[in-house]
């Protein structure tokens, strides 16, 4: 059985045993009535989450869910997210993370992958659920009884399952290369473990607040809220990002930390009135989902005084490496730290797959406790692994005392504000126009984003359809972030002899203007 115990600066953080739910019911005895999550004018304690936790999980089973079922759960950034991913665990249920920004055909496919029994929604959400599992299978948190399922004053105990660290805890979503999004698998012990990564990268305390503006599905949002549960830390949740919003909370209630991605850094960065900001209650601002942008950071860091702390993980690996939290001395912008906790990490040649030296750049891959145990659908799996080593994708190269540099990737994916895009995915809506003969997605420098998708397209002979239409196709078929920021019409589209496209090809050709590409 997993046992740790981190001393960290500002508090003793206990995780006695590997169950996703047993830091909040920690948590609760020793701090029920502290603050653990706040919504505009609404204030849910320790206590409270935990109390409505466990009605919610007689919810489920009332409704015939068990141990080894699987609850969709699809909503924005509120209280009840917390609530229902606790009680799903309390069960042995696995909660399926969806993002709340996904349409019909990405929740279809998800929905599909991962045959969830019942669900938890808001917003869209509801409808497009409800076509899949049926109006009756579908918790609508917007719905006048809902706030009676999620019972703060309940005293119900905690349903008696066995869970065990081993069983299947939570599915999120990351997406391949060459596939529509995979789900990945982490068991009870695996992101138990990574909650605890997290805790101690962040240095989180009893006494630390901070906020949480980023979808829970994706896995930073729900690392997130899983350590501030375990360490009894305060978060304000924000049902969208409004900067002046964020920016104001911070000076009120004297958050001690924030989190950022590209996009939040940059706002940051021009925004015209930072300086009338207090923010001086900050520890630091943590840089996470892609590497540092140095002139950014440093400009805020300029007019703020407020420093950074970069971290690195992953979707399968949820904590791979932080900067030195505890020493500020420390930090660097050029680095996104040193490994945390058990993990260890490793560079191999990109073509022979032998280990390298420190200094020599290739792919990163890690080992650790806290790795995801597969894909849905499993046979993804296979190639994600080396003797027991996760293939990040990631190209890089190890200081020889430890502190990791992230150069490229080697994978396709495409990276936009820290979300994953397959090009697959959005291939497959353009082979779906008539007039389309071949297509390639791919990814391009964005100051804003780190990277966006530019597709090159070959059509039909005559055919009569301009970009727009093919852009707006996409548009209305998936998620916002996953939208083409250009189309240009090609000759013909670069491909290997066995049919491979070649998109480092498309990306060396890109004219940054995006009027004209010299393939085909």
């Amino acid at each position: 059985m997993l046992t740790l115990n981190l001393n960290l600066e500002k508090n003793v953080f206990r995780m006695t045993t590997g169950l996703m739910h047993r830091g909040l019911e920690s948590t609760a005895d020793l701090f029920p009535d502290h603050p653990a999550v706040l919504a505009g004018s609404d204030c849910w304690t320790f206590a409270a989450l935990d109390r409505a936790s466990n009605a919610v999980a007689h919810h489920l089973a009332r409704r015939g869910l068990a141990a080894g079922d699987r609850v969709a759960v699809m909503t924005s950034n509120r209280p009840e997210f917390v609530v229902s991913v606790h009680a799903a665990s309390k069960i042995g249920a696995a909660p399926v993370l969806l993002n709340p920004a996904w349409k019909a055909l990405e929740v279809a496919s998800a929905v599909g992958l991962t045959a969830p029994r019942y669900a938890v929604a808001d917003g869209l959400g509801v409808g497009l659920l409800s076509e899949h599992l049926g109006a009756d299978a579908v918790l609508d948190l917007d719905d006048a009884g809902a706030p009676a399922v999620f019972d703060r004053t309940s005293s119900l105990r905690a349903p008696a399952v066995r869970v065990g660290e081993t069983d299947d805890a939570v599915f999120v979503f990351s997406s391949g290369t060459t596939d529509r999004p995979k789900a990945v698998r982490h068991t009870h012990r695996s992101i138990h473990l990574g909650t605890a990564h997290w805790c101690l990268a962040l240095g989180l305390g009893h006494d630390d607040r901070f906020q949480v503006a980023t979808p829970p599905s994706h896995i930073l949002g729900l690392l997130n809220l899983l350590a501030a549960a375990a360490a009894g830390t305060t978060v304000r949740l924000h049902r969208r990002f409004d900067l002046d919003e964020e920016l104001r909370w911070i000076e009120e209630e004297s958050m001690t930390l924030e989190m950022a991605v590209a996009p939040i850094a940059l706002a940051l960065a021009n925004h015209p009135d930072l300086e009338r900001f207090d923010l001086s209650s900050l520890r630091y601002i943590m840089w996470g989902a892609t590497p540092v942008t140095a002139a950014v950071a440093e400009v805020v860091t300029a007019r703020t005084g407020v420093r950074w702390l970069p971290a690195y993980g992953t979707s399968e690996v949820p904590v791979i490496a932080a900067n030195p939290v505890g020493d500020p001395g420390a930090w660097r912008l050029d680095s996104a730290g040193k490994a945390v906790g058990d993990v260890v990490l490793r560079v191999v040649d990109l073509d022979t797959g032998g280990v390298l030296a420190s200094g020599e750049t290739g792919e990163i891959q890690v080992k650790s406790a806290s790795a995801m145990t597969g894909y849905l659908p499993e046979e993804a799996t296979t190639d994600a692994f080396v003797d027991g080593w996760y293939r990040t994708g990631d190209v890089g190269w190890l200081e020889p005392d430890g502190w990791v540099h992230l150069t490229d990737r080697c994978k396709e994916m495409i990276k936009v504000s820290g979300f994953q895009v397959a090009p697959a995915e959005l291939e497959a809506v353009l082979h779906g126009h008539p007039a389309v003969v071949d297509c390639a997605v791919f990814g391009v420098p964005d100051e804003r984003a780190g990277e966006v998708p530019v597709a090159a397209v070959q059509l039909h002979p005559g055919a009569n359809v301009g970009p727009g239409e093919l852009q707006r196709l996409v548009g209305e078929a998936l998620a916002g972030y996953k939208r083409l920021h250009r189309v240009v019409i090609v000759d013909a589209i670069p491909r290997t002899p066995s049919g491979k496209v070649l998109r480092r090809t498309l990306r060396e050709e890109w004219d940054p203007s995006g009027l004209s590409t010299r393939v085909g």
